[in-house]
Parts: structure tokens; sequence; C-alpha cells
């Protein structure tokens, strides 16, 4: 195997792993009675400084002008695609397992076929149609695994479930919204440029939400929120981003987003090892549904992988 091959798959692999990880440092944040507003900030304040740094080493290499319209749409899908996404998917992970999140998330390339398909009236095709529907009909069964673990817990309700799921389903969704309008302006600028400054820009509004929301004591948080926040921002936040962008300039997008289906299984496996959540026959029956069809779709498009995730 090539060495280019090699370390495309390595990279991808721990892409994966660590975008997966993301949900099982929140959940465990929030052990500590931190809120998601809070959450956020801290996680997109330990990451900003690493984006500057690659926006500026960017500028410094290719001093390219960019004109209003570029700023226009890195403000516009800054906010939507990694400020609004991230804030809904921290408020839903309040309520659902972190195993249940990742595949909402993960169905994103299904709303982006979907989006497409409705906006540049691009045809779907029955392989397509069929793939997204298994998807779906596997996320409904791990919904209803949740559903069940959910019986007899006095702190999650059936309720809280259904609250969360959707919140994380409209997480996916504009992300899924972004991708759709992303891609000129990623043409443009470059994918690199484009992600430090969409990504400066959640962090701004992040910051600004916190601060006008809270007064500067909620700061006074346990260290571990600090320390699962620092963790957050880099190993799921800012390596993953950079190591996904190694691995499609070395094996393509198809084949990242191929290995990057590793996943929803690694955030069930660490979510059963550090947060004690149940595995079921349901939730396993309903993984490999929603991997089998987000997959094919991946496959099919050839697309999947070329932004930032969560």
């Amino acid at each position: 195997m090539h060495r280019d091959t090699i370390f495309g798959v390595i990279f991808a692999l721990l892409a994966a792993i660590g975008f997966s990880a993301k949900a099982i440092l929140v959940k465990l944040a929030y052990l500590d009675q931190v809120d998601a507003i809070t959450l956020l900030a801290l996680r997109m304040a330990f990451s900003a400084p690493f984006f500057l740094f690659v926006a500026l080493w960017v500028n410094s290499r290719d001093p390219l002008p960019l004109h209003k319209n570029d700023w226009y749409s890195v403000l516009v899908l800054g906010l939507l695609g990694y400020y609004l996404s991230s804030f809904l998917d921290f408020l839903g992970l309040l309520y659902i397992s972190a195993g249940l999140e990742r595949l909402i998330l993960f169905l994103y390339p299904t709303m982006t076929v979907i989006l497409s398909a409705l906006i540049f009236k691009k045809p779907v095709g029955p392989k397509v149609m069929a793939a997204m529907a298994l998807s779906y009909a596997g996320i409904v069964l791990v919904f209803f695994h949740d559903v069940d673990s959910s019986k007899g817990n006095a702190v999650v309700s059936q309720a809280d479930v259904m609250l969360g799921a959707a919140l994380v389903f409209a997480s996916a969704l504009s992300y899924s919204s972004y991708l759709v309008g992303a891609g000129h302006a990623i043409k443009r600028m470059g994918a690199t440029r484009f992600t430090a400054y969409a990504s400066i820009v959640a962090s701004v509004a992040s910051l600004l939400q916190f601060a006008v929301t809270h007064p500067l004591a909620a700061l006074n948080l346990p260290i571990g929120v600090y320390r699962m926040s620092l963790a957050m921002a880099i190993f799921s936040t800012v390596l993953p981003v950079f190591l996904l962008s190694y691995a499609i300039r070395r094996i393509g997008s198809s084949s990242s987003s191929l290995i990057g289906s590793v996943g929803p299984v690694a955030t069930i496996v660490l979510a059963y090892f550090y947060l004690d959540e149940s595995v079921s026959l349901l939730q396993i029956a309903g993984t490999l549904l929603v991997l089998a069809g987000v997959v094919t779709i991946s496959l099919s498009s050839g697309k999947t992988g070329q932004g930032q995730e969560k």
C-alpha cells in the first residue's frame, strides 16, 4: 500500500474518532451541571486561537483579497453551519444519548441530497431514495431504544428524548444547509481559509451569546469542565478538521467518508465504557441500517466529508 494511502486512512480514522468523542466529552461535562451556552462558549474560546493562527498562516502564504460577497458568505454560513448547528447539538445532548445524537448527525448527507434536489432541481435516483429510507428507518429503531431506556428514568422522560432528537435533527439540517451553500465560497477561498474564517465567526457568536446571557461569575466552574472543554477544542474540533482535510487530499472524499462511517460505532462504544449507556439489539440493528444508507449515499455523491463536522 502506498505511503500516502496509509496516512490518508489513518488520518480519516483519527478524524472520525475525534469527532465521535465530542458527544462523550459534552455528556461528561454536563455531569458538573454546566449549561449548554457556557460549555459551547468554552469550547469555541479554546478553539478560536488555533483557527486564528491558521487564518493568519493561510493569508501570509496566499494573500487573496476577499470581496464583499465573500465576507457575507463567511458570516452567514459561519453562523448557520458552525454556530447554530453546534448550539442546537449541545442542547440536544442534554436529553438524548450520545449514540442517538451521533447517528442523527450522521444523516446530514441525506439532508444535503434532499436540499440540493429542492434548491438546484437535482434528480434523486431510486438507489439514493432507498438508501435514505434505510437510514431513517434505522434512526427510528435507535430512537425507540432511547425511549425504552428512558422508562422509569426520573431525570430524562420520553418527552425529553423527543425534544433532544428534534434539536439534534435541526442541528444536522442546519449543517446540511451550510454544506449546500458553502460550495462557491470554498472554491473561491479554499477549504482551509474558509473553515478558519467561518470557525472564527462561530467562536465570536458563541462568546457574545454567553456575554449577553451570563454574568462572569458563571465561569466559576469545576476544573473538570475546563478540562473537557479544552479536550473538546483540541481533539474533537481542531485536530479532526485538519486531519479530515489531509485525508481527503490523500485518498479522496469517497474513501474518507467510508472510513468516517466508523464514527457512530465509535460513539456507541465510547458511550458504553465512559457513560454507562446501554447497548441493545435494537440499537445495533438501527445503527447498521443508518450506516448502510449513509455510506451508499456518500459513495454515490462522492461529496461527504468535504466540510467540517461539528
